[in-house]
């Protein structure tokens, strides 16, 4: 027997580049969170007519149609704050990829407007649902950390769209927060050769216990997406990653975690804490960009 829930709720999808279309195709299949939403539709800047049966509505009518409660944006960074706004004042839930702005008054503000809308606002980090991440975080567990490193490479992206590196980077920083606590800012560096689109972020930060970690993010051509780390504690080093695995279905694992809060079956306590992290997050890329430009 299908479970049936008693009502689903309307979903839109606005920007269907790869996260957009990962969304569009797990709303699509019978998933366990799935049956609680029903796909209205997509939104987007191009006109693109249908995608796999899913039909294009324009931004005014998703905004102002009853039969839609909820947003994804899946749209490129620079537009989330302004998306989020408008379907948070038309009285929708939302669900973001990161990051949710590139500003945090703009989150902050963002936070208390879905409070006094009585709406969710989730903010995706998949970095948290990979295999990687559940695997270093039951290596780091009652360790006593002495310093850390964690670097990655990619390839260049386009800062007028994706934010300055802090804020592109900032699954990252996410797990280095969730691995060892909120952390404090003591300097941070950029340096950029524009004409050979290359770009490298050094980032000295302190946990709690005035433990050094460096974070770095180094983006050209040529460099393949990978991380490497290197955590020496009091009981022994973890240098780099083991193979752990394939990571599947982190979006559908970010849905079902955001089904749940529409379902009102998250606690109070354990959205405070996530909601101070991710505001802790923003908090430290803007002030590792401030940093950056003060020294230029």
């Amino acid at each position: 027997l299908v479970f049936q829930p008693e009502r689903k709720f309307g979903v839109v999808v606005v920007g269907v580049g790869r996260a957009g279309s990962v969304r569009i195709r797990d709303l699509r299949n019978p998933h366990a969170s799935s049956v609680y939403l029903n796909l209205i539709g997509f939104v987007s800047r191009r006109e693109l007519g249908n995608i796999d049966e899913v039909q294009q509505i324009s931004l005014e009518d998703a905004l102002s149609s009853p039969e839609v409660e909820v947003a994804y944006i899946c749209s490129e960074s620079s537009s989330h704050e302004d998306y989020i706004r408008q379907f948070l004042n038309a009285g929708k839930h939302v669900l973001v990829e990161y990051p949710m702005t590139l500003s945090w008054a703009a989150a902050q503000d963002l936070w208390k407007l879905a409070e006094q809308k009585g709406k969710v606002l989730h903010e995706e980090h998949v970095e948290l649902l990979m295999e990687e991440f559940a695997f270093l975080k039951k290596e780091v567990v009652g360790k006593d950390l002495l310093k850390g490193s964690l670097l990655f490479t990619a390839g260049p992206l386009e800062e007028e769209r994706f934010g300055f590196p802090a804020f592109s980077g900032i699954s990252r920083l996410t797990w280095l927060v969730s691995l060892f606590g909120e952390l404090s800012l003591i300097s941070a560096t950029l340096e950029e050769r524009k004409e050979d689109q290359h770009m490298k972020m050094t980032v000295c930060l302190e946990t709690e216990n005035k433990r050094p970690l460096t974070w770095i993010e180094e983006k050209g051509p040529g460099l393949k997406r990978n991380r490497h780390l290197s955590f020496h504690f009091k009981s022994g080093s973890l240098e780099n990653m083991p193979n752990v695995g394939v990571n599947k279905n982190i979006f559908l694992k970010d849905q079902n975690i955001f089904v749940q809060k529409l379902l009102g079956q998250v606690s109070e306590k354990e959205l405070a804490a996530e909601k101070k992290r991710i505001l802790h997050c923003l908090w430290l890329a803007e002030e590792i960009q401030k940093y950056c430009y003060s020294q230029k």
